[in-house]
């Protein structure tokens, strides 16, 4: 049923996308309010995809009890309810950034240590997503500058079925990153004395940084923009901004919190084009490839994604159009993808016309929603035997080749010529009157 979902969803989305080419004009406020419905829905309901929202509730469990998350794991907490609750990553510490650790002690604070802890924990963790969900539309919606670009925006984020699915109903603690990224777009974006909004942008981006890191791709769109327009004042105000945040936050919990995303920096997940060559058991291709390649294979491919989609982006504006050339090389480019990472992408895309690239990222985040149903070990998920080659075959042997497909197509659109504009009709020329 929920790859029939995600199949749907899918194509329910390039419908819409296709009906806004077509000339089709929703209400842009009634679709988000519509979305907003939806969110909140979704967020008094159990968690579904994976069991990451456990493991976000034992991180706020252990710095409520004083213990540093960053240190400490679930097999620590021993016979607590937090850290029996936990399902996968029981022996990981948290690999989280500071901003979001500190979410998740506020809501195990709320959740309390008595019966239905955990529970009450997780139900604030979703409230807590779905409004930051929310409050992405709107300021979404109220960024863009059209009442078509409101639509658009509209549809591609808060009535977008595949973002529900994995930011608000499977609660992945991403949509707070998200969320400080297009805040501090939207903020450069206003009228606001340019100072104040250069410091309050790279402020917003240093949040995003010390919630995860590749939230703050977004922020290189305003910097740019600065730095061509030797805008120097306003630059430093932006740098300034963000290290005060962002240092600020992590000198706050400790360098510990900078362990497990070095680490994190080795993996390949089965489902990336990455697996074809590296990975378990070297690979689909048994290829074998050294993990110490992979990382700067990726940050090669990645530098030279950003230039093509820089080249080839619709016309926008331009700290956009940067964030989205930055945040969509980074995740084809990645060595590891989960689906929920693809909804910074959608965010960034939303504030730009439409193009083939709207395609080509629904084709990736249906591709990884399906390589990830479910995103667990099919042991601790209860599947049956006869269902674990959704793991071994589908996600770890087939999905690698048809990701690579999509990364190919991503590249074909940036290279495609775009179709040169139909020449105006020339007026018929008047008559002359005979006499």
């Amino acid at each position: 049923m929920l790859a029939l979902a995600i199949v749907l969803s899918g194509l329910g989305l390039g419908l819409w996308m296709r009906g806004l080419a077509l000339g089709w004009a929703p209400s842009s406020g009634r679709l988000v309010w519509v979305g907003a419905v939806a969110a909140l829905a979704f967020a008094v309901t159990p968690p579904v995809g994976s069991s990451d929202h456990l493991n976000y509730a034992a991180y706020g469990h252990m710095a409520v009890l004083g213990l540093d998350p960053y240190s400490t794991t679930a097999e620590g907490l021993g016979a607590d309810p937090f850290g029996l609750a936990v399902q996968e990553w029981r022996g990981t510490p948290s690999v989280y950034g500071p901003i979001i650790t500190w979410t998740q002690e506020f809501a195990a604070w709320i959740g309390g240590s008595g019966p239905g802890a955990v529970r009450t924990t997780v139900l604030v963790l979703s409230l807590i997503n779905a409004l930051v969900f929310v409050l992405v539309g709107l300021v979404l919606r109220r960024t863009a500058r059209s009442e078509a670009g409101r639509a658009r925006a509209a549809l591609l984020w808060s009535l977008n079925p595949l973002l529900l699915y994995h930011l608000v109903s499977g609660a992945h603690n991403d949509m707070l990153g998200i969320g400080a990224a297009v805040v501090a777009l939207a903020l450069f974006a206003s009228g606001t004395s340019a100072l104040w909004r250069a410091f309050g942008t790279g402020a917003l981006t240093g949040a995003a940084v010390a919630m995860k890191f590749p939230a703050a791709l977004v922020g290189a769109g305003p910097a740019w923009r600065l730095l061509r327009g030797r805008r120097r004042a306003e630059l430093a105000a932006l740098i300034a901004g963000a290290l005060l945040v962002a240092g600020g936050a992590y000198a706050a919990v400790g360098p510990r919190a900078l362990d497990q995303v070095r680490e994190a920096s080795q993996f390949v997940s089965l489902a990336t084009p990455w697996h074809l060559v590296a990975g378990r058991g070297g690979g689909v291709l048994n290829v074998g490839l050294s993990s110490d390649f992979v990382p700067v294979l990726s940050l090669a491919l990645a530098c030279l994604l950003a230039w093509l989609l820089l080249r080839a982006l619709p016309p926008g504006d331009e700290a956009v159009r940067i964030a989205a050339a930055l945040v969509l090389a980074w995740l084809f480019a990645a060595p590891y993808a989960l689906p929920w990472y693809d909804g910074l992408a959608w965010a960034v895309l939303a504030l730009l016309p439409a193009s083939r690239f709207d395609g080509v990222l629904l084709a990736r985040t249906v591709a990884l929603s399906l390589a990830y149903l479910p995103a667990r070990d099919p042991r601790l998920a209860g599947l049956p035997e006869g269902l674990h080659w959704l793991v071994t075959g589908l996600r770890a042997t087939v999905m690698p080749f048809v990701l690579a497909g999509v990364l190919a197509a991503l590249v074909w659109a940036c290279l495609a010529r775009r179709p040169a504009p139909a020449p105006a009709p020339t007026p018929p020329a008047p008559a002359v009157p005979r006499g």
